[in-house]
């Protein structure tokens, strides 16, 4: 069976990665008070590199965007974590045979150097980012995307865990996959209720186990 499982804000916490990468980047050019807090407005939801090709413009920086940009990468995959409870946690769903993908929206370089830094990539069947197709939750490609990689259908059946309502629980009902929803963000009225809600992906990866047993 398929468990897809969103990264930010559900495997890894980003918002303290970020917050540290910002203030790390800062401090390693030099830059002032005004860049910072511009990074942590701008970024505040998803990062790309454009986004440093923006700010090198609007303060008339000498360092090359993509210099900034991988500063940034590297910063953010040394400050994000996975506790390791939810690396046993999917440890436990593979060795239940679950087969696990990760559906996340976000820069290829920087999603993949989390998964890499944390360990997930190491755990994961297959990994499917929205920089790979320029496509973004909820759009039913990167769901595709996502079941190729681990080597099955979204015809098949299959779970999406996910924090955002409508990026993974909408998305996850328009790919057929039953959905479980790390509470926390505001609910649309409009969208269909998950099947399962919870406040912790380990709460989740409890019930993908028990749906095995």
């Amino acid at each position: 069976m398929l468990a897809l499982f969103d990264l930010d804000g559900t495997l890894v916490d980003r918002h303290s990665a970020f917050s540290d990468a910002v203030t790390q980047l800062c401090r390693a050019y030099s830059f002032g008070h005004d860049v910072e807090q511009w990074l942590l407005t701008e970024l505040a939801d998803r990062a790309n590199a454009d986004d440093f090709a923006r700010l090198r413009a609007v303060f008339s920086l000498d360092k090359p965007a993509a210099e900034l940009w991988q500063a940034y990468v590297d910063l953010m995959a040394a400050s994000v974590t996975c506790r390791p409870t939810v690396l046993a946690g999917m440890a436990r769903l593979r060795a239940a045979a679950w087969t696990i993908g990760i559906a996340t929206n976000g820069a290829s370089d920087i999603q993949r150097a989390k998964l890499t830094a944390t360990g997930l990539s190491e755990l994961a069947d297959g990994v499917a980012v929205s920089g790979d197709l320029e496509v973004r939750k909820p759009d039913r490609r990167l769901f595709e995307l996502a079941a190729a990689r681990c080597g099955t259908d979204l015809a098949d059946g299959g779970w999406m865990i996910g924090d955002n309502p409508a990026g993974d629980i909408g998305g996850g009902h328009q790919a057929g996959l039953h959905t479980i929803w790390l509470r926390g963000r505001p609910w649309p009225e409009d969208l269909t209720a998950a099947h399962h809600v919870v406040d912790d992906v380990t709460d989740a990866i409890a019930i993908l186990l028990d749906e095995r047993e």
